[in-house]
């Protein structure tokens, strides 16, 4: 089983992937962290070699982990690619969200380079929201509630035989 999940930048994808891979005794893969640790940080992949080239290795880690059973966190634009969308369809994929009021104290670090302030952050969100939407078959919001609570709903989806996704093409 490959759960993955996607979403804006700083809605929590790998702090509760984390949790959701031990929860559900799966291996845990956060494909940015995969990137970082090949090729250096992503704002310094960004500055010097442009969004495209960061894409390109972004879509090896993406391939590559989603091959695999286990919990799976990508990065907010790994969606943005067209092989990637076709992956997720054998696969179950959780959308997390989170409230633009409660982003700022998420995106202070500078780690994200197409994320500088809530107003870029709500413009790249909306950008996304329609691809987001369609790939999700379950939608949680990070925005205030518990780390576990959130942790104990998705596991009790991804465990009802009734969620099980179909794969299609």
């Amino acid at each position: 089983m490959t759960i993955v999940l996607i979403g804006p930048p700083a809605a929590g994808k790998s702090r509760l992937g984390k949790r959701l891979a031990r929860r559900l005794d799966l291996p845990f893969v956060d494909t940015d962290a995969v990137v970082t640790a090949e090729h250096g940080a992503i704002a310094e992949i960004f500055a010097q070699h442009g969004e495209p080239y960061f894409r390109r290795l972004e879509r090896a880690a993406v391939a590559e982990a989603v091959a695999r059973p286990g919990v799976v966190s990508l990065g907010g634009g790994a969606v943005l690619d067209p092989d990637t969308r076709h992956d997720l369809a054998a696969t179950r994929v959780v959308l997390l969200t989170v409230q633009p009021a409660v982003i700022a104290s998420r995106i202070t670090s500078g780690r994200r380079p197409l994320v500088t302030d809530v107003e870029s952050w709500k413009r790249l969100v909306e950008a996304r929201r329609p691809l987001y939407e369609s790939l999700a078959d379950y939608t949680a919001d990070t925005s205030s509630r518990p780390i576990d609570a959130i942790v104990d709903e998705i596991a009790r989806w991804i465990e009802d035989p009734a969620s099980k996704k179909e794969p299609h093409d």
